[in-house]
Parts: C-alpha cells; sequence; structure tokens
C-alpha cells in the first residue's frame, strides 16, 4: 500500500521534516528485515517469522536474483514482500530537480573525462540554478576538476580543492591548456586548516565526495556563510567513526543506529559492471561462501568469521588450495580430508540463496539513502539555508543522484 500523503516531488521546506519523520518510521519498524545480512547468516532471524517467503527466495537461481537487483520492487515475491515494496517505492518517490540550458562546453573540455562521468557533470550542472548569479565557484575534492571547469563562466572563478597532488598538478595543467584561470590547491579537506580555504563569497560544489568528505563541507560551508551550495553525496560508509553520527536535531532525535555494515546497503546497487567483473565478484563471493561453511566445521562455531580479501589471482587456484590459504591466515587448525567438489558447489549454492534473500534487503536501500540525504539536507535548514532535495539524472547514470541545493537569503 502507498504510504499515506507522499508524493513525489522536489523535497522542500516542511516537506524534508515530514518526509524524514515517515521514512524513519519505517525503516525503524523494519530494522530487522534489513539489518543481518544474509553472506554472513546461515539463517536469518525474520524467516521464522515468513517461511512462505523464505522458501520461495531461497528457491531461485543466481541469475533469477541478478536480473531483479537493480528492481527488487517489481519482484511478485510471497507477502510482505508486495507491501514492502509499495512502502518503499511511495516512500523514495522524488522528483528531478528543474534543469536549464547550459553554456556550450568549451571547445575539447570533455576530452580527458571518461563518458559516463561527463554525462554526469553535464547533468548535476544543469540542475544549479539559485537566486544570484555563482561568482567562484570552490570545487570540493575536486581530482583534476572537470567539474568546475564545466561550471566556470566569463566573470567568475574557480578554487578547485583536492588531496591528491598528481590530480591536482593534472587539473593545473588542463585548466592551463583551456586557459582558463583556475587555482588547484592541494588540500586534505579534513584537516584543520580546511576551514580557512572557505570564504562567505564561496559557491561550493560536490559530486561524488565520499562519507566525512561531503559531511566536512556542509559543516565549514555554512560556518564560513557561504550563501549557496550543491552537494551530491555516495558513500555513506565511508567514515572514521564505527557508526553513523546524525547531523540534525530529526535525526538525533531517531532510534536508528547505522554501523558501516548498514551505511554500505545504498551502495550496494550497482548498474555499471562488466561481465568479466561480475564473474569474478561472484567467484570470489562463492569462495568465500564456501570457505565459511568449511570454518564453521573446523572450529566448531557456526557463526560467521571474517576474512581478508584475496587478489584476483587467487580466483585462478584450485579451490583447495584458496582454502589452506586462507585457514592459514585465520590461524585454523589443519583442514582434514574434504569433499572439494561438493563444498564448492555448496559455495555457489549459497550464493544464490544469499543473492536472493538480499532482494528483501535491496527494497530499503533507496529509503535508507534518502533518510541519510535528508538528514544533511535538515542540517542545513536548521543552519538557516533553503533546501531543495532532487534527483540530478537517472538511475542508470548513477545511482547515487540525489542532489541537495541549499541557499541563504
Amino acid at each position: 500500500m502507498p504510504a499515506k500523503g507522499v508524493d513525489s516531488h522536489v523535497l522542500m521546506g516542511e516537506d524534508l521534516l515530514a518526509r524524514f519523520t515517515a521514512l524513519d518510521t519505517f525503516l525503524t519498524a523494519h530494522e530487522a528485515l534489513w539489518k543481518p545480512r544474509p553472506f554472513t547468516h546461515l539463517q536469518l532471524p525474520w524467516e521464522a517469522s515468513y517461511p512462505e517467503l523464505a522458501a520461495w527466495l531461497r528457491g531461485r537461481s543466481l541469475d533469477e536474483a541478478e536480473s531483479a537487483h537493480n528492481h527488487p520492487d517489481l519482484l511478485h515475491a510471497p507477502e510482505p514482500f508486495a507491501s514492502l515494496a509499495a512502502m518503499s517505492v511511495a516512500l523514495s518517490a522524488v522528483d528531478e530537480l528543474p534543469a536549464h540550458a547550459l553554456e556550450a562546453a568549451g571547445h575539447r573540455l570533455n576530452v580527458d573525462v571518461p563518458g559516463r562521468k561527463w554525462l554526469q557533470i553535464e547533468a548535476f550542472a544543469s540542475r544549479l540554478q539559485f537566486s544570484d548569479t555563482p561568482r567562484h565557484w570552490l570545487d570540493w575534492c575536486s581530482g583534476k576538476g572537470h567539474l568546475g571547469r564545466r561550471l566556470l563562466q566569463p566573470g567568475q572563478q574557480l578554487t578547485c580543492l583536492e588531496y591528491d597532488p598528481a590530480l591536482v598538478a593534472s587539473g593545473q595543467a588542463l585548466s592551463q591548456r583551456h586557459h582558463l584561470h583556475a587555482l588547484h590547491v592541494e588540500q586534505d579537506v579534513l584537516a584543520s586548516d580546511a576551514a580557512s580555504l572557505l570564504q562567505a563569497e564561496h559557491t561550493p560544489v560536490a559530486l561524488h565526495a565520499c562519507g566525512d568528505l561531503h559531511v566536512r563541507l556542509i559543516q565549514l560551508a555554512s560556518a564560513a556563510g557561504c550563501k549557496q551550495l550543491a552537494i551530491a553525496p555516495c558513500c555513506y560508509n565511508r567514515i572514521s567513526r564505527p557508526e553513523y553520527t546524525p547531523l540534525s536535531y530529526g535525526a538525533k532525535g531517531s532510534a536508528l543506529q547505522l554501523s558501516l555494515d548498514d551505511l554500505a546497503l545504498p551502495m550496494s546497487e550497482t548498474v555499471t559492471a562488466g561481465a568479466r567483473v561480475r564473474r569474478q565478484r561472484d567467484t570470489s563471493m562463492a569462495r568465500r561462501l564456501g570457505f565459511d561453511l568449511l570454518q564453521r566445521q573446523l572450529r566448531g562455531i557456526d557463526e560467521y568469521l571474517p576474512t581478508p580479501s584475496l587478489a584476483t589471482a587467487w580466483l585462478d587456484k584450485p579451490f583447495a588450495e584458496y582454502c589452506h590459504h586462507l585457514a592459514a591466515l585465520k590461524e585454523l587448525s589443519t583442514i582434514g580430508p574434504q569433499d572439494w567438489t561438493a563444498l564448492e558447489a555448496a559455495g555457489w549454492q549459497r550464493l544464490a540463496q544469499v543473492r536472493n534473500l538480499e532482494l528483501l534487503r535491496g527494497l530499503f536501500r533507496r529509503p535508507l539513502e534518502l533518510w541519510l540525504v535528508l538528514d544533511r539536507a535538515l542540517f542545513l535548514a536548521e543552519q538557516g539555508y533553503t533546501v531543495r532535495l532532487g534527483t540530478f539524472c537517472e538511475t542508470p547514470l548513477t545511482p547515487r543522484n540525489f542532489l541537495l541545493l541549499a541557499e541563504r537569503a
């Protein structure tokens, strides 16, 4: 059933808190369905409550799981799946921000930019509409400064902040090649001296700055008195603390406690992996799941044991050798005789089950991401900004397509 009073539109004003509250209620009520990871559990706690759904999902193939991965809401699965899917879709519905025609890009400005990245930059830039025309763009975690150069117009200034000295040098060379006046600064934006580089006349922009990096921008820009900013957040799990620290009063009052594993859920949607990469990923996971069955037997303890990632070259070695190596790394006792063929097959069977069981978690992927973005939006509103939250492109271009536009009168 659709959520009451929830319409798809660009979120602003009172809508921000209303949607956050609805999402918070939904996520908190169903924590038991999305917090446990199928990869680490042989049996999930919720399966006893919904045996028909569990059996249905476990009976599906790996290919069926793969085809439903990006749109689990379209799956005709036993209840409560369909009801949860309808709620998920309704609560996650946000419209695209209005677009405007961009000035034509400078000659060969996109030559050094991968095609998908350039399309993201174009989509992001076309959504930046502020009451006052920006005078000084600040490209945050800029890489080579491709976004900043695309935004820069005659009469405007550009400063690019980047941690990697090689990217700073490349960016400076590109700006000079295109005869654009841009200042490329080598800067750790998490360092204490980063605050001194933000001025009230700056319009900071961040396209896919990860975790702590974009949170730092929100905090510093609001403290510096920046009148406008635009942020497309990414990688909510890339933070220094083991748990999420809420920003807004609304999120601080929530009962949700989010671990790094929880914060990784929105990032689990993939749209770009090629066949070879997917095959490597699947083989790696199937082997780890096969080893998981083995380590439970060796230790006599029925719980998941975290293991380090092995180089892809290990996927070409015999499964037995792979397991012996992982066992040695975890200092497990000598492995006795094993039916390696059966164990490897069991790993692949578990992978199919894990992927299908993850489809239920997938229903909470977008609601959790929107909850996190709204926490940022509400914090900015508390700092005196008028905030608009919408998307800047379709999901196939990037699943991380939420965009926050904030401006002070």
